[in-house]
């Protein structure tokens, strides 16, 4: 079946042409001119990715990320943030958040249906077996669970990402590209620190299990083998 995906946006030809340009793709779409919608609208489909601008009539696009990944039930779903916002800050702040990519308008039509590709294709990249470290952090790729002392942890899809990286090669140091190389590759657009924010919000979930993710200055970081 198709991939699902909601588009989010107040501006009826922005919405008219991403609409187009999916379908084309073979992408089935919702699509949405505000926030409260969308979100009301999860509770019968959830999508497969989302689409977001972030100046909406109802609710900045920013919060509306947020409320996302506070939500374990949606934690894990990609957003690509298409804004006018261009602003580094902007881009910085989004990709914090837990967004997957982040396009400014005005844009390609062609590059949006590629970046939306890749997304879908990374989300899907985790797979594996279940990895035990310490007898206390437990990783399921395949379910994209993580449970400390057996408590399940809610984690973006780029936190997830970042800590299987580094659980399935403990004690192996990861610099902060080579961090960035797994995430995104070719097609990242973000700066080292986006790594950092990362970590500290994944350390911060983690609980007790927090000390197992290492920092070795100057190089990067590591789960303890």
């Amino acid at each position: 079946m198709a991939p699902r995906i909601a588009v989010i946006d107040d501006e009826p030809d922005i919405l008219h042409l991403v609409d187009i340009h999916l379908k084309r793709a073979g992408y089935h779409t919702a699509l949405f001119h505000d926030a409260g919608t969308f979100l009301r609208s999860l509770s019968l489909h959830v999508p497969d990715l989302i689409i977001l601008d972030l100046m909406l009539p109802d609710m900045d696009g920013f919060e509306v990320c947020r409320r996302l990944k506070q939500e374990s039930a949606f934690a894990a779903l990609p957003v690509i943030m298409l804004t006018a916002k261009g602003q580094e800050a902007d881009k910085v702040q989004g990709l914090e958040l837990g967004a997957d990519d982040y396009l400014t308008k005005p844009f390609s039509p062609r590059e949006l249906v590629a970046r939306v590709k890749a997304v879908l294709r990374r989300s899907g990249q985790v797979s594996g077996e279940i990895i035990t470290v310490k007898g206390m952090l437990t990783i399921d790729p395949d379910r994209f669970e993580v449970r400390v002392h057996e408590l399940p942890v809610s984690l973006t899809a780029v936190e997830f990402k970042i800590l299987h990286l580094l659980a399935s090669h403990r004690g192996k140091v990861f610099s902060r590209e080579k961090i960035l190389d797994h995430l995104w590759g070719n097609e990242k657009a973000v700066i080292d620190r986006t790594v950092d924010v990362h970590i500290k919000n994944l350390r911060d979930k983690l609980g007790d299990a927090a000390g197992l993710v290492q920092n070795v200055r100057g190089v990067g970081y590591k789960v303890e083998a």
